[in-house]
């Protein structure tokens, strides 16, 4: 305690004194909890350990509360503390309180301590009491815990393996998996299996290994279900003893230990295969209890023997067999069933079809099984139950067999086809086992004629179901107008009924009926049809292939008289292939045909494009033809066609025509070019792959004739406007293109009289002048003129001699022979300066020639004989020796015409050696003969002062006579111009 020294005149400290009494109110409460709250004593442990419960009980006076710990003692590791509320137990005075361990307790040692608990109050702890476990030293084994457990499924379940004293744990393995483990001690190891499930009938191994994975202990764990019953009932068969059963589900736990127990009535009995429990005596009440290691369940029931009666099968089932119905008989096995009222169940079972009779009495032991077919084979069952308080019924007695007998058969159902030539053939359909009503021997085919005695038999075998027939020799020989076609059936017990048909003589290929569209639905082809109320015949309906002209493979239904309507189905319809359907009317007359339908069960895109497809150019279109497609290849009705043109390998749609009738197409206004077009038919299911055709398209050949002619016209009226207008114009035509030229006007005369030449050669150059007497007076020359002296003003001095002895010039001219006024004969620059008369005067220099000789002048008349003038000498030219120079002389190759030529032509002396420029002369040149050809001939020629042309080459008289023919033309053209008509 404090010290406190206390001073009389001192004040009190309240806060002090305040704590002071705090301190000493929580000191005293503290004393009295120790002195309340007791520490628990006497702690003892009690286990199960099949449960893994641990029970603790203690003394611990008047507490209920109280804290509880467990652990793990080798690794002081927490397992369980809580707060728990435990009373005291009247039956032994004790706190007791029970704990679940998930560990199997035997896997390690646990240390359990309790101590009393009041609010936040607790005693002390109690004396720790411990658990063994097999983990101890002196247990050095391998162990493994729980053993042989059955647990149910969906549970979690904790294994645990202890290992052997100096061994290393591996692993644990709960089937073919390893698990995770948990270690609880030095030795101990657990792993925990969470929501198992079914196990097999051995159950599920869970095996320890070592750290060499060697197998060293191991358990097997059972996980099944409770039992669990349903659908109890007893019932009594004969009608004194119990029959009680049951349904119950499979535990999946199996052996003496491990299975279901049951007992009835509290007696225990064993389980039969038939999981049935039989009591010799009716008790009207029992009670099924079922046990096994996860439960058990029970179920009661309760009833009176009449009401729970269950038939037993009949036995010893007998028949006696008609052709229409049989009797048959059973026997009981209890004397009880004579008495009993029953009603029985028989079971007729013929061609996999199942047939049921239901017949009463009292003992029943017979009944009569009417309306069979004959010849048909039957099986037969019968079960029975109470008529009075009906329960169930009872088992099925064991399958009796029998054959009905055999009756004649029934009229064959048969039908006509006729081609279009009295051809064709009688069909009907093969009888069934039903309708033969025994067996088959054939059929017998009639044809005979009502009112003639013709007739016609065949006897066929009894697999043939159709036979050829031809009429043309009963229409023929018969008056009448019908055949009847007649078939009968025959087996061992006689012939059938004759079934017959009317067969129209006088055919004809009329058709009177419209074809109408049938569509197929999933019942088949519906079709309708209208009803006359004064009809009662009956109708067939024929179907057959579309494509098929000829002894058609044709199928056919009767329908009754009254029905408007009627569906058709065959195993036989395929797709893509159209079927035509016809009704005839069936009755005493002959049949006839009311109505017809066409109709594909699927229709299908055209197998083949269409046929022929041609291109045929008309002006700048193209027109498409085609055919049709085969019946056969449509597989559909046309709904028509699409038309394409081809862009590389592109398709581009020109057209649709929707007219199936359609079989050609014009695409107008095309360029030229070439072109492919595709044609494809498509029908409800797409379109066929198409038919394509090429065109080159070409210049429309009639227009080009056309425009040529036209051409030819415009041009020819061209060239006839432009003639006649200038014929019209002739004057102002040749005044503007071709002017006359205008004589030389020179003082002095100009006539064209002769005078000599008047030659001064230069003073550098003397000319020869050598005479030529063969010149030809037709041919151009140069003219020999006088030179006339010219004054101051121009004017000539007049005709006076020339001098020699002084340098002269040649002047010449050349004068046409014509007598016409001179013009030029060529428009070209060459030929102009060498015959134009532009210039009176004209200085000629003749180059190459360095010789001398005398001047000399001689006259010739231009004129030739026509005008009556005989050339004449100048006594100069005489002088001059025998020749001369006459440069318009030509040398000539002599010729036939000789002896036809000109008086007035000079013939040249045979001593005449003079200078001739004209003759054929060749200049001796190195230059190559082809490049310097027209100039080479030419050297040594005269030449114009005013002009580089030579003027008289050699060649001029081979340029003369190429150019003839544009002569004549010009001399065409100046006669036509220079007309003097209007």
């Amino acid at each position: 305690m404090p010290h406190l020294s206390v001073n009389p005149s001192s004040k009190p400290n309240c806060s002090t004194v305040w704590l002071i009494s705090v301190l000493l109110g929580l000191l005293a409460v503290h004393t009295n909890a120790n002195d309340v709250l007791t520490v628990p004593q006497q702690v003892s442990l009690s286990t199960n350990m099949d449960s893994q419960q641990l029970s603790i009980s203690w003394l611990a006076g008047a507490a209920t509360t109280f804290d509880l710990m467990i652990l793990r003692t080798e690794l002081n590791e927490s397992v369980f503390y809580e707060t728990v509320s435990v009373m005291v137990s009247q039956l032994s005075g004790r706190h007791e309180w029970n704990w679940t361990s998930v560990e199997p307790l035997q896997c390690t040692s646990l240390s359990i301590k309790v101590r009393s608990r009041e609010g936040q109050s607790t005693s002390e702890w109690s004396n720790t009491e411990i658990l063994q476990g097999s983990d101890l030293p002196s247990e050095e084994e391998w162990q493994m815990f729980p053993l042989d457990r059955v647990v149910p499924v969906g549970a979690n379940t904790t294994f645990c393996c202890i290992v052997k004293e100096g061994e290393q744990f591996g692993t644990i393995n709960y089937g073919n998996t390893v698990m995770n483990t948990t270690r609880l001690s030095r030795r101990s190891y657990a792993t925990t299996v969470v929501n198992q499930g079914l196990s097999g009938s051995s159950g599920t191994n869970v095996i320890c290994y070592n750290s060499f994975k060697e197998l060293k202990i191991g358990a097997v764990v059972f996980v099944g279900y409770p039992p669990l019953l349903s659908d109890f009932v007893c019932e009594t068969h004969d009608l004194t003893s119990a029959v009680c059963l049951w349904n119950e589900r499979d535990t999946k736990l199996y052996g003496p230990t491990r299975g279901t127990r049951y007992t009835m009535n509290n007696r225990t009995f064993t389980l039969n295969l038939k999981k049935e429990c039989r009591v010799d005596h009716w008790e009207g009440n029992w009670t099924l209890v079922v046990v096994n290691p996860l439960g058990q369940y029970s179920l009661t029931d309760s009833a009176e023997l009449g009401h729970r009666v269950t038939a037993v099968a009949p036995e010893n089932l007998i028949s006696v067999a008609h052709a229409t119905n049989a009797t048959v008989l059973w026997q009981w096995k209890y004397d009880g069933y004579s008495s009993l009222a029953l009603v029985c169940q028989v079971e007729l079972t013929s061609q996999g079809y199942k047939t049921n009779h239901t017949f009463s009495g009292v003992g029943l032991r017979a009944v009569v099984l009417p309306d069979l077919y004959p010849y048909e084979d039957y099986n037969v069952q019968v079960r029975c139950g109470a008529q009075q308080n009906f329960w169930k019924w009872g088992s099925w007695s064991e399958t009796m067999s029998f054959k009905s007998s055999s009756i004649v058969p029934e009229a064959p159902d048969m039908w006509v086809w006729m081609n279009k030539d009295y051809t064709g053939q009688v069909i009907w359909k093969p009888l069934t086992r039903r309708q033969s009503r025994g067996l088959m021997t054939g059929y017998e085919v009639t044809l005979w004629s009502p009112g003639e005695s013709l007739q016609h038999t065949d006897i066929l075998p009894p697999d043939t179901f159709a036979v050829p027939v031809n009429l043309t020799q009963m229409a023929t020989a018969s008056s009448d107008n019908m055949v009847m076609a007649t078939v009968t059936a025959k087996n061992t017990e006689g012939v059938s009924l004759p079934a017959s048909v009317l067969i129209p003589l006088r055919l004809t290929d009329a058709d009177p009926c419209a074809v109408s569209q049938a569509v197929y639905t999933d019942s088949g082809f519906s079709l309708f049809w209208q009803s006359d109320v004064n009809t009662t015949c009956a109708y067939v309906v024929e179907w057959h292939n579309a494509s098929c002209k000829w002894n058609c493979p044709v199928d056919w239904i009767k329908v009754a008289p009254g029905n408007t309507n009627v569906s058709i189905e065959s195993a036989n319809f395929q797709p893509g292939v159209r079927y035509n359907f016809s009704l005839y009317s069936s009755s005493s007359e002959a049949t006839e045909l009311l109505q017809r339908w066409q109709g594909y069960m699927q229709e299908l895109v055209p197998s083949s494009p269409v046929l022929s497809l041609l291109t045929t150019q008309e002006d700048s279109d193209i027109l498409l033809t085609w055919g049709h497609i085969p019946l056969i290849s449509r597989r559909g009705f046309l709904l028509g066609y699409n038309i394409y043109i081809s862009s590389g390998s592109q398709l581009t749609l020109l057209a649709n025509l929707s007219d199936p009738g359609s079989r050609s197409y014009t695409v107008k206004g095309l360029s030229e070019g070439s072109y492919k077009f595709t044609v494809k038919a498509y029908t409800s299911a797409g379109e066929d792959t198409g038919a394509t055709a090429s065109i080159m398209l070409e210049p429309f050949t009639d227009w080009l004739i056309l425009e040529i002619l036209a051409s030819l016209g415009v041009t020819a009226l061209f060239l006839v406007i432009v003639t006649f207008l200038c014929y019209k114009k002739r004057k102002w035509v040749k005044k503007a293109f071709y002017p006359d030229i205008p004589e030389p006007k020179l003082p002095g005369d100009w006539s064209r009289s002769q005078a000599p030449l008047d030659v001064k050669p230069p003073h550098h150059s003397l000319v020869h002048m050598v005479e030529r007497p063969e010149w030809d007076s037709s041919k151009e020359a140069l003219v020999v003129i006088p030179e006339e002296d010219e004054d101051e003003d121009g004017q000539g001095i007049g005709d006076e001699l020339v001098d020699t002895d002084e340098p002269t010039s040649l002047r010449y001219y050349n004068q046409v022979v014509d007598e016409r006024p001179i013009r030029p004969r060529y428009p070209d620059s060459s030929d102009s300066s060498a015959s134009s008369l532009d210039s009176a005067r004209t200085d000629v220099t003749y180059t190459g020639i360095q010789t001398s000789g005398s001047s000399f002048v001689f006259q010739l008349d231009p004129q030739g004989s026509s005008e009556g003038h005989q050339p004449q000498a100048d006594p100069s030219f005489c002088a001059g020796g025998g020749g001369g120079y006459r440069p318009q002389m030509q040398s000539r190759v002599p010729s036939d015409d000789t002896g036809s030529a000109s008086p007035n032509s000079f013939p040249e002396p045979q001593a005449a050696s003079g200078y001739k420029p004209q003759s054929s002369w060749q200049m001796d040149s190195p230059v190559d003969d082809r490049e310097g050809r027209s100039r080479a001939s030419s050297l040594g020629s005269p030449t114009s002062i005013a002009s580089t042309q030579f003027l008289l080459p050699d060649g001029e008289d081979h340029t003369e006579e190429k150019r003839q023919p544009s002569s004549s033309a010009a001399t065409w053209l100046t006669n036509l111009l220079s007309s003097t008509k209007p």
